[in-house]
């Protein structure tokens, strides 16, 4: 009776450690399945961020070539424009001469 009674125990123990053992096995694969989806979300997301950041790339760059193309630009229109130097020897020139300052000298 007492080998029976040993058997269910055994019996009992060994189903209870089954199940025991299934759930610790069906909580791993919830958490593996869980893992799995955040890693897709997470890889999606980063894919959507990457995309952008290279939207924006592209926008600076074209920002960047529009500004060098300005730059060059106006650095040729600055070419053409008269030097202070050559300014100021163009005043003393016209200071020293004068012809109205001459004509009035004269008329008198």
């Amino acid at each position: 009776m007492e080998e029976v009674n040993y058997q269910e125990q055994f019996s009992e123990d060994t189903a209870l450690r089954l199940r025991d053992l299934e759930e610790k096995q069906r909580i791993l694969k919830d958490r593996v399945l869980l893992i799995g989806q955040n890693l897709i979300d997470t890889k999606e997301k980063t894919s959507e961020d990457i995309l952008e950041i290279k939207k924006d790339l592209e926008k600076i760059k074209d920002n960047l070539e529009k500004i060098k193309r300005f730059i060059e630009s106006i650095s040729t229109e600055f070419q053409k424009f008269a030097r202070k130097d050559d300014l100021n020897i163009l005043i003393k020139q016209a200071k020293m001469f004068q012809p109205l300052k001459y004509l009035k000298e004269n008329a008198e």
